[in-house]
């Protein structure tokens, strides 16, 4: 999180991967006057936030938008933020994907689309669903399984690392993959989430 406050708008993330991946997608968006900020994991939401709230200038601040992923319940993923918020005084919204509150609004988005259970990973992977390197790390995914070889553990993880892979500079982490240009920022994957950032920050 930061030590001081710089913009009036502020969008907190879990990481320093959604950093870079964040900061690429508003320059696609040409998106300005935004402060990012990362919590350095989901469990560390609360008392991040909080520092975040006992900022001296804290009060410059108009709006929040936070994005987190839902990973495998969405519906949980959403609660600990509202906790979080609650927690930290700030506005709660009831409802995803909206602002609510003012003197910060705040507004929630639960990657990948406010309804499924998933993460970062899984937007970016539908954003190339229909390219042929993504048939062929399926293939491999679907060889490990025939094969009886223990599975990742975060399927939606490994299966971005392997899209990467096959890129020409194939060393990239999900968000460095989105400043190089490797994800697709127009294809309607993003839609909904770009749409949130518009309309909530």
């Amino acid at each position: 999180m930061p030590t001081e406050i710089t913009e009036a708008k502020i969008l907190i993330v879990e990481g320093k991967d959604e950093v870079n991946f964040f900061t690429a997608l508003f320059e696609h968006m040409q998106l300005t006057g935004i402060q990012i900020s990362d919590i350095g994991g989901k469990t560390n939401f609360y008392p991040r936030l909080q520092a975040l709230v006992n900022l001296h200038n804290f009060s410059q601040v108009n709006s929040i938008a936070i994005v987190r992923d839902a990973d495998d319940d969405p519906v949980a993923a959403a609660q600990s933020v509202r906790s979080a918020l609650s927690r930290a005084k700030l506005a709660v919204p009831p409802n995803l994907g909206t602002r609510h509150g003012s003197n910060p609004t705040v507004a929630i988005f639960i990657m990948p689309d406010n309804t499924n259970a998933g993460m970062l990973e899984d937007l970016c992977l539908n954003s190339v669903a229909s390219s042929p390197e993504l048939d062929c790390v399926n293939g491999l995914m679907q060889c490990i399984e025939d094969k009886r070889l223990p599975l990742p553990l975060q399927s939606s993880k490994a299966r971005a690392h392997a899209y990467l892979a096959t890129q020409q500079k194939p060393d990239k982490r999900v968000g460095e993959a989105a400043a190089a240009g490797y994800w697709p920022f127009p294809n309607s994957a993003f839609s909904p989430l770009k749409q949130f950032l518009s309309s909530c920050l």
